[in-house]
């Protein structure tokens, strides 16, 4: 298994792009509320508000997503898919030791684990395409859980926010980490004392311009 700190050893790019694969990134501007399923709620509002604010001339900091199927492929080519059955298999929510045993052997898998290359120069080619200049800049990553199958499932505990993000080794950890918020100790409490299974939940990540706080307005910058 690949880890993670073989990932990006320098904030130098990729020597090479790939065309951007669309169940990978998708850009705000073609995100619409008709893409729950793929981004989750919270990205899918961000993008219903670029696409509409945006043409009207209201800046709105740009950026994209990272979808539910790429959530999958991580977990599918770092084999984590299986690691997570064992882990929680039998597993008693009630053993609050237990719990917590489980919960944080599941997190150190998935922060261990290195992104598949394929879908790391995905993410840095669209944080590039963020960029103004050649000058690099900050960006906030936001987790945004989703499950199609279960629409009435509540992702309390599984929506982590990382500010001030700068330069691809920060924003590949920050990736790994909210994928990693999946699995809290009270995210798992939750689905398994639900019986959901575990696999129907994903999890989207945001990615988005930060702007200075005097020049921004709540909801829009």
């Amino acid at each position: 298994m690949k880890t993670a700190e073989a990932e990006v050893k320098s904030d130098s790019p990729p020597k090479s792009r790939l065309s951007p694969t669309p169940f990978f990134i998708k850009r705000f501007s073609d995100i619409t509320i008709k893409d729950i399923p793929t981004v989750g709620g919270k990205t899918a509002s961000l993008g219903e508000m670029f696409r509409e604010l945006a043409p009207k001339g209201v800046k709105v900091p740009d950026g994209f997503a990272i979808t539910a199927e790429a959530y999958r492929y991580f977990l599918r080519e770092g084999g984590l898919d299986k690691r997570i059955n064992e882990l929680l298999k039998g597993l008693d929510t009630r053993n609050i030791d237990a719990l917590r045993r489980c919960g944080s052997a599941l997190r150190e898998e998935i922060l261990s684990t290195a992104l598949p290359a394929d879908l790391e120069t995905e993410i840095l080619g669209a944080y590039d395409e963020l960029r103004v200049s050649s000058k690099t800049f900050d960006v906030a990553v936001r987790s945004s859980a989703t499950a199609e199958d279960l629409p009435d499932a509540s992702f309390a505990g599984a929506q982590q926010t990382f500010l001030n993000v700068e330069g691809y080794s920060s924003l590949l950890e920050a990736c790994r980490r909210c994928f990693a918020s999946l699995f809290t100790d009270r995210a798992i409490s939750y689905r398994v004392d639900k019986g959901f299974d575990h696999h129907k939940v994903a999890l989207s990540i945001a990615v988005q311009r930060m702007v200075r706080a005097d020049l921004g307005a709540s909801g829009v910058m």
